[in-house]
């Protein structure tokens, strides 16, 4: 019987990773339509992201519910309990991050029904890539649970801040040298902000899983060596 019970444990577990897997490829998928839609003015590409945030949500409702019955049910102890955690801290930022997909959707829906009238030059491209691919990495780590992978993604973080700031001044610059820009720059600005806080919560997972794996709370610090972070794991059996 006991044998039974463990099975069907790991069973529930296994299902509610593979739900924010799910999860997460949804909203990388809404970045990169968000982004196409901003780049081509698919206006139904555009509405599908905005229109499509409500089932980010509806899935971190339901994978939260899931880990609520498992640790009423299961009463997790150690590394389980830190999975369970690592993963409703980590569907909380996927539905931020699905947040921020929809609002650039929204900007490339004003910047586009402006006809991209006084729109600043300048390419967006880079940065997007950077972000999505720090999320598509920490989900990786996530899939594997692999804390070494993780720990690369959180150092990532600092190129994506790097962008934003390159970003920031160029479009100050295109404001100050031609106002008839500012509207629009101020649009692209909002995009390039949504990407730098997708990397954010990127990195936000990344160290989820590091805590998950090591039983080590890497967030603040900027060296994650093991001398410089948490040590001592709380839930350690």
């Amino acid at each position: 019987m006991s044998e039974h019970i463990s099975k069907q444990f790991d069973a529930e577990l296994e299902a509610v990773r593979t739900r924010v897997l799910q999860m997460g490829g949804l909203v990388e998928a809404q970045i990169v339509s968000a982004m196409d839609g901003l780049a081509n003015g698919d206006v139904d590409l555009i509405e599908s992201v905005i229109g499509g945030d409500h089932r980010v949500n509806a899935m971190e409702v339901e994978l939260d519910e899931s880990c609520s019955q498992i640790i009423a049910k299961r009463q997790p102890a150690a590394s389980d309990l830190r999975l369970i955690i690592a993963i409703i801290k980590t569907i909380t930022d996927l539905e931020r991050i699905g947040d921020e997909a929809e609002k650039i959707g929204r900007m490339a829906k004003l910047i586009h029904e402006a006809q991209r009238q006084n729109m600043p030059n300048l390419e967006l491209r880079h940065v997007a890539d950077l972000a999505v691919g720090m999320l598509r990495k920490s989900l990786d780590a996530f899939a594997r649970l692999d804390s070494n992978a993780a720990s690369a993604v959180v150092r990532q973080d600092e190129l994506v801040d790097n962008e934003f700031r390159s970003i920031l001044r160029q479009l100050i610059t295109f404001m100050m040298e031609d106002p008839r820009t500012i509207t629009r720059s101020l649009e692209i600005l909002f995009v390039a902000k949504a990407l730098e806080r997708i990397g954010d919560h990127s990195k936000n997972m990344a160290e989820y899983v590091v805590y998950m794996v090591e039983g080590r709370d890497v967030r603040h610090i900027r060296d994650n060596s093991p001398a410089k972070t948490v040590a001592v794991d709380p839930l350690a059996s």
